[in-house]
Parts: structure tokens; C-alpha cells; sequence
């Protein structure tokens, strides 16, 4: 890689980077997402929430209409202006023919509109059941509550109907000597319409220098995009609400709203690194919906939780258990012995869940009942039909004892830690036993039927990921090492796809069937440094750093041929991000 010619400053670096087009202006905590319509000099604001209760009405969260949309900056005649923007985290700098408008967050659910000197005005549609003007602005009542606050004497505020449930406003403003408009989103019922203009963009830009100042230092060539996924993790989070006991970061406030068990885990991966308490309560959030059995929820969102689906079979849901993995690396970083001591229990009952619970035919290999359990929602595995006994499982519950035991060791439980051992080993020989094939040199899943098990004929990653163990015979991790490295199989021009490029069902754009993954890599990453083989690890840490910081945005997946983001792959992406920065910390410092 070149080094990285982008300027020092970390708010002038991602003012390079930032579109608000894909990826919205938001801020930590915040349900409120401001999108610029492409191509054009107006915005819209939608909201970071399910409300599951207003899908018949509403639609889908992710389809659901904006609560504001057609919003445009008005010079002193009401008339629309044009604007060239400039997006930093703290704020959209807006320069006009009239002067220059800035936005701000002034606290998370609002907004600061800061005019030019002179003449101004603002327009916008707004989603609502009704909306009324007033001497200071206006407020609007609907899904969402809505008020329009400003200290400067209006010359119009006007208020129309227009169809379907929505309401055109119309301001327009006389000079003030320090002009401020706010807009105030929120399920409440209460308003904040309290105009403070004094310090309020220099408190926003404080808070995120603040944040970036706290980040380890890396490689300069990987700086530009470094930054960019810390962007990410604070714009990403969400303030506690409900169900969502903690702040915590969804993976994506445009796509994916809600906190998904083991994106969370990956999560608290990169938040060790600047804040302890971020990355304990990315645990904390999870656990607190563990159920008496011992299952952690596979999702956590605002008004429930997700732990049971009908489709496409009626079975418990979850997310592969690598809590205790990532859990040990949050510790190595922080030295938490408090948090330690209150998490193992939890553990210990979540591992005994799986292990006791899910090994149907006894023969010491777990298997998934519901393909959404794996996290590879769409991968081939499961096309044949459910129970599946498939590599990865047992390798994370094999990890996941691994750290149990370590645990028990710092919290002065030697015959516990002794145990967890044991159970380690067990389920990686449980893995060598019935899914290994030394002929073709890989894992196999299997699908469990009346008959017995049947072979899956779909060669995907998770045939690899028993290398994680670190407890196989050098021969099976030369033949894993082998078939790693086959272009015609799984080493791409940007390795490491998802299914192997020779399987029938591979496709590189769709999820799970061929594109990469970051956590995938960095999965292999850890599996090749356990192996012995860290010239192997540093190559493919490497790629895929180059991978992530060679595209604007950091996304869900790539395609593994072009190294380019598939059109449905989510933008912003929180474990691409948390690993990538993750990796680059580890690779910075000598680690890997």
C-alpha cells in the first residue's frame, strides 16, 4: 500500500470520506438519520427504529417512508437555493449564493440549524396526523413528534395539507444577530424547543475530537479508512431504550436495527481499544434477555426480543456462541477481573445450553436447528434441509470452553477450569471424529435424518474454520492450509469467499454464497496464527485490510472477484468496521 497523502487533521480526513447520499449524518445515540437526496440540493430524515407494531401500516423498517423529506434552504425570498455540502462528523457545512448553513446535533434527538447572516428560510414535507403553526415555528403530531423551533422573527410560517397524511411548512425568517433553527424528533410527547446558540457546534465537534483522540495509532497507508470505521462505531450507537437495556451499536442504522448477538460480540472487539464500558455492555445488552434455560436471543430491538422463528422451520433462533472468545480478548485488553467474575456464570449456563441441548444423537456434536442460528442466513448448508451438524459450531463451543477455562482459572477455580479443558478437547476430537474427511482433506456438515447423517455436497468456509481449535494434527492443518490457498477453491483475487468458487452454488454478489466476509477473515486470521502459520495470517490480514480501505464505504460483504461491494450489501457496516479496526490495531502492533 502508498502512503496515505490525506491531511493530519481526523475531521478533515473524513470530510473527504463522508457521504450523506448512502451513508446518513447521525450521531452517537441518536435515532435520527439525515440523508441527502442524490443529485440534488434537498435532504430527508428518516428514523432508527422497528416499531414492529406498525408494520401493517408502516411496512418494513427498512422500507418505511421518511418522517421528512424534500427539505430545502430558502434565501430571504423563499425561494429554493443550491448548495455545495461538506460533511464532517459534527457537522453538513451548506454553502449557498446566500452564505453558508451548518447542522449540527445538539443533543440526540436534535437537530441545529445554523443560518447565514441576513434573510433565510427553510421548506420541508413533513409525515404527520396534523401540524400547527406557531409565533416560533411549529409542531407536528404522528408516528413520530415533530417541533420546528427558531429565535429569529418570521415573515412566513405557513402550514398545508397536502395528501396521504403529509404537511408542507413553509418559513422564512428576518436577520437576528445569532440565528438558530432546531428540529426536534422524538416519541415523546413532551418538546424540546429551547434555543441555546451559543457553543453548540463547538460542544459537537469537541465530543468527536474527544473520541478520536482516544484511538491506538496504526499503519499511516491504513489511517484514511481507520478513521472512517471509528466514525462508524460512534455514529452507530443507540441510546437505551426499552428492551435495549445498554447503549449499544446496531450493525447498520440504515439496514439492520436491532442488536444481533454476535455482531454485538464483534463489536465490543474494537470498543476495548477505547472504552471499557462500551465494550462490556455490548455483552451486557445480550445477556440481560438470557432466558432461565441458558439461550441468548438471537436480536434485541426496541420493543422485544427475537428467539423463536417459523421460517423456513419452526425452531429456536440464536447466533453461533463466540461470547466467551471475544469476551477472554476484551478482558486481555482491560484486566477486568469484576466484569469477568459477573459474566461467567451467564457463560457457563449459555455453553451448557448448546452442549446439552443440542447434540440430539449424543454423538458429541452440536448441531443447528434453525439455519438463522449460524448467522450464514442464505448459505447452501442449509438448503437440504434441517438439523445440520456443521464445522463451526463445535469449533467456537470448542473455543468458547477454552476461554470458560481460562476464566475459571483467574476467578481461583482450578477444578472448573480443569473441566472446561476437558470439554474443549472433546468437542474439537468430535469434530476430527464424525466431520473430517482425509481423503478430500476438509470439514464436512452434515444433515441429521432418521437414516443417520448425509453428507451436505456444499463446499463453503466453514469446512476451514476448525483451524480456530488449534487442536488438529499437523496433517489435517496442511490439507486445510492446502485447500485455503487453491484459487480454484477458496484463495480469489480477494480471498476468502464464502463458498468455494468451484461449488455449484456459488455466487459472488449473494449473501453467504460467495461474497466476503470481514469477520469470516478475521476468523482465519486467528485460526492461522493457532496454526503455526503466521507468514499465512499476516498475508491474508493484509489483503483483507486492503480489501475494506480501498472502498469509500465499509460495507456487509464484497465480491471476492472485483473486491467490490455487491449492490444489497449493506453501507456502514459495524463488524466490518470493528474488525477491520481490530485487525489494523493487531497488525500495527506486531501482533500478527
Amino acid at each position: 500500500m502508498e502512503p496515505a497523502r490525506a491531511p493530519a487533521d481526523p475531521l478533515e480526513v473524513l470530510s473527504q470520506r463522508l457521504d450523506p447520499s448512502t451513508v446518513p449524518f447521525t450521531d452517537r445515540g441518536s435515532r435520527i438519520l439525515v440523508f441527502r437526496e442524490p443529485d440534488r440540493s434537498r435532504l430527508y430524515v428518516r428514523v432508527c427504529e422497528r416499531w414492529p407494531k406498525l408494520e401493517y401500516t408502516e411496512g418494513s423498517y427498512r422500507v418505511r417512508p421518511p418522517i421528512v423529506k424534500q427539505l430545502e434552504l430558502l434565501d430571504g425570498e423563499g425561494q429554493p437555493l443550491r448548495w455545495d455540502l461538506v460533511a464532517y462528523p459534527h457537522k453538513l457545512v451548506f454553502r449557498t449564493a446566500a452564505g453558508t448553513f451548518q447542522l449540527c446535533f445538539a443533543t440526540p434527538e436534535l437537530l441545529a440549524l445554523r443560518p447565514p447572516p441576513g434573510r433565510w428560510g427553510l421548506r420541508f414535507v413533513v409525515r404527520a396526523e396534523s401540524v400547527w403553526a406557531d409565533r416560533r415555528g411549529g409542531r407536528a403530531r404522528g408516528v413520530r413528534n415533530l417541533a420546528y423551533t427558531t429565535n429569529a422573527p418570521l415573515l412566513r410560517n405557513e402550514v398545508s395539507s397536502t395528501q396521504n397524511g403529509q404537511w408542507r411548512v413553509l418559513l422564512v425568517a428576518d436577520d437576528h444577530p445569532n440565528p438558530l433553527l432546531t428540529l426536534n424528533i422524538t416519541p415523546r410527547l413532551g418538546f424540546d424547543r429551547s434555543i441555546h446558540p451559543d457553543g453548540l457546534f463547538e460542544a459537537s465537534e469537541q465530543r468527536w475530537r474527544a473520541w478520536f483522540a482516544r484511538v491506538p495509532a496504526v499503519a499511516p497507508e491504513l489511517r484514511p479508512a481507520y478513521l472512517y470505521a471509528w466514525y462508524l462505531m460512534r455514529a452507530g450507537l443507540i441510546a437505551s431504550r426499552y428492551y435495549v437495556t445498554r447503549e449499544a451499536m446496531v450493525p447498520s442504522k440504515v439496514h439492520y436495527v436491532g442488536l444481533w448477538q454476535w455482531d454485538a460480540f464483534f463489536h465490543a472487539l474494537a470498543y476495548r481499544h477505547v472504552d471499557p464500558q462500551l465494550a462490556h455492555d455490548q455483552f451486557r445488552v445480550l445477556f440481560d434477555h438470557q432466558r432461565q434455560d441458558g439461550m441468548v436471543p438471537d436480536c434485541v430491538f426496541d420493543e422485544g426480543v427475537v428467539e423463536r422463528m417459523g421460517y423456513p422451520v419452526d425452531a429456536p433462533v440464536t447466533k453461533p456462541p463466540v461470547a466467551g472468545w471475544t469476551l477472554w480478548r476484551v478482558y486481555e485488553a482491560t484486566g477486568d477481573v469484576d466484569f469477568l467474575d459477573e459474566m461467567y456464570e451467564p457463560l457457563a449456563r449459555w455453553q451448557g445450553w448448546w452442549v446439552d441441548r443440542c447434540d440430539a444423537d449424543g454423538d458429541g456434536v452440536c448441531q443447528y436447528d434453525h439455519p438463522f442460528s449460524s448467522g450464514l442466513d442464505d448459505s447452501p448448508l442449509w438448503d437440504h434441509g434441517m438439523p445440520v451438524e456443521s464445522p463451526d459450531l463445535n469449533t467456537y463451543l470448542c473455543l468458547q470452553a477454552e476461554a470458560l477455562g481460562r476464566m475459571a482459572d483467574v476467578l481461583g477455580r482450578p477444578e472448573e477450569a480443569a473441566a472446561w479443558r476437558a470439554q474443549a478437547d472433546r468437542l474439537s476430537q468430535a469434530l476430527v471424529d464424525h466431520l473430517y474427511d482425509p481423503r478430500s482433506g476438509l470439514f464436512w456438515a452434515q444433515r441429521m435424518t432418521e437414516a443417520g447423517h448425509e453428507r451436505i455436497p456444499a463446499l463453503t468456509v466453514v469446512s476451514l474454520l476448525p483451524l480456530l481449535t488449534g487442536r488438529l494434527a499437523p496433517s489435517v492443518y496442511a490439507g486445510l492450509l492446502d485447500r485455503l490457498q487453491d484459487p480454484e477453491l477458496f484463495w480469489t483475487p480477494y480471498p476468502v469467499p464464502t463458498v468455494a468458487r468451484s461449488d455449484p452454488a456459488y455466487d459472488p454478489e449473494r449473501m453467504w454464497r460467495g461474497p466476503v466476509w470481514v469477520n469470516v477473515n478475521y476468523l482465519l486470521v486467528d485460526g492461522l496464527l493457532r496454526c503455526g502459520q503466521r507468514g499465512h495470517a499476516q498475508d491474508l490480514c493484509d489483503r483483507t485490510l486492503e480489501l475494506v480501505a480501498r472502498n469509500a464505504d465499509i460495507r456487509e460483504y464484497y465480491n471476492p472477484e472485483t473486491g467490490t461491494p455487491p449492490p444489497r450489501a449493506a453501507p456502514g457496516f459495524g463488524w466490518s468496521a470493528a474488525l477491520f479496526i481490530d485487525l489494523a490495531v493487531r497488525r500495527s502492533r506486531g501482533e500478527i
